[in-house]
């Protein structure tokens, strides 16, 4: 079993690394967009990336989630159907749907009240779609063949493109925010031209079609569900739209952001984790391996949680060159950011927990889950946005991640059951809760300086190091550090 978590961590580091010095290089957009543009100009881009992120889900269709299943255990077609199968049609839904985008673009910029000046910017998103969704697979592809070295570069090359194309058209060419969707558009096209050789080499132009009836089955619950997903990451944008303005929501997914952190870890993680159970589900012990790996990822997460809840306030005000992390009018929106944080934690949680939806090919049950986390998403927003303002959005946040959860929680262990820790899982999250009570009393109180912070932190790791490893693990650990 050590073994085999050793495997896991290795490439969930290989993972973690590129997609780290991705994550962070595409952040460093967030505080020039900040500090650029003001909230309600920066909230027209907001606004249009949420619609972008909902219609990804439909120009895939779940087809990402099938080839994954199909093509990692390798139980139907040979390898080039199964990746010739859904890239052939995903490549043909995607011109499609992109062409009537494109023929309804002067509609969907009155209906969204776009400047007429930007409304052009619709026709770029709909072939920014378009080159999304036809590299979907092949990058999955790489990741099933534990290429992730090619996989870190192409992601690495494609936001450095960005960046260096945003900071020119804007600073050089003073382009507006219309320069966001230009360089968009310029680095998913060259991601796709870097993917074309492993493409032409694993492309055969046919259709198994038992196949596709096969991922279709699997891969369309993926739809509704996926699009619940995504509506819990964006609705709020939307719904805040509705009930305040666009400078608050400007203001909102600006500080939302700062949950990249945790979002970073989750992703790196899900990278290396999808392959791996899907490789290992058949192992005599792989039960007792999934067990660890929801132990150890709550401890790794509940660590990274509790050290960027006390100490974000001091990293964003950090000063580079009279710019800081977030510019200065964004700061009043950051209380939210240990809500946003916290929701990621449950996030990571609910895709731990569909291993069991994969191998069992459960996936009926991905929209009913997602659904119902979707709803509670949008009633809580509602409910909340007018009490609590941006603090309702994000409560909204961590309450459909929760509800997501312990969805796929219940449905996997009645197909799929696993003899978790409970008892140290129960002991992380009351550890986080007593830190996050403090650190909101002491907040409140004006209270919350760094001398607390640091005695928080430190409390917070005896506590884990106390209470939730055990003998052997605190000896290993021991060995590790000091040899």
């Amino acid at each position: 079993m050590l073994d085999k978590l050793k495997e896991l961590t290795k490439d969930t580091a290989i993972y973690g690394i590129s997609t780290m010095i991705g994550r962070f290089l595409n952040f460093i957009l967030v505080p020039f967009y900040t500090n650029v543009f003001i909230p309600s100009e920066y909230g027209i881009a907001l606004v249009l990336y949420a619609y972008v992120a909902i219609l990804n889900i439909f120009y895939i269709y779940g087809m990402d989630a099938a080839y994954m299943r199909f093509a990692g255990m390798s139980e139907k077609g040979n390898e080039e159907e199964n990746f010739s199968t859904p890239f052939l049609a995903v490549l043909f839904t995607a011109f499609l749907f992109s062409g009537i985008i494109a023929l309804s673009g002067g509609r969907i910029s009155g209906e969204l009240n776009i400047p007429q000046n930007l409304s052009y910017v619709i026709y770029l998103i709909a072939l920014m779609l378009f080159f999304d969704a036809i590299a979907v697979i092949p990058f999955i592809k790489l990741r099933l063949e534990r290429k992730a070295k090619k996989f870190a570069l192409f992601k690495v090359l494609n936001i450095m493109l960005n960046i260096a194309l945003n900071l020119i058209l804007i600073l050089h060419f003073k382009l507006g925010i219309e320069a966001v969707f230009i360089s968009n558009l310029a680095a998913s096209i060259f991601s796709v031209i870097l993917l074309l050789p492993s493409i032409l080499k694993a492309m055969q132009f046919k259709i198994n079609i038992d196949l596709l009836r096969r991922l279709l089955k699997f891969g369309l619950p993926y739809l509704p569900g996926g699009f619940a997903v995504m509506l819990v990451q964006v609705v709020d944008v939307q719904i805040l739209d509705q009930l305040t303005d666009r400078k608050t929501v400007g203001l909102y997914k600006s500080v939302y952001k700062l949950g990249i952190f945790m979002m970073l870890f989750v992703n790196m993680f899900q990278y290396a984790w999808q392959p791996f159970f899907l490789q290992n589900a058949k192992e005599a012990n792989a039960k007792e391996i999934f067990s660890k790996v929801l132990t150890y990822f709550m401890i790794a997460g509940s660590v990274i949680l509790i050290t960027l809840s006390l100490f974000i306030n001091d990293l964003v005000k950090i000063q580079f060159g009279g710019f800081s992390i977030i510019g200065s009018m964004y700061w009043e929106g950051l209380y939210i950011v240990p809500v946003i944080l916290f929701a990621y934690l449950f996030n990571g949680m609910y895709v731990i927990f569909t291993a069991g939806i994969y191998i069992e090919e459960k996936s009926v049950y991905v929209p009913i889950i997602s659904g119902a986390g979707a709803a509670v998403n949008i009633v809580t927003n509602y409910l909340l946005i007018p009490v609590w303002g941006i603090m309702g959005a994000a409560v909204a946040t961590l309450a459909s991640y929760f509800v997501m959860a312990a969805g796929y929680f219940i449905v996997t262990q009645k197909f799929y059951h696993i003899e978790y820790e409970f008892g140290k899982i129960i002991k992380i999250f009351t550890a986080i809760l007593l830190v996050g009570v403090c650190y909101y009393i002491l907040d409140y109180n004006g209270a919350l300086n760094l001398i607390y912070k640091l005695i928080l932190s430190a409390l917070f790791l005896m506590a884990i190091m106390l209470f939730v490893f055990d003998k052997k693990e605190l000896a290993w650990l021991k060995k590790k550090s000091f040899g």
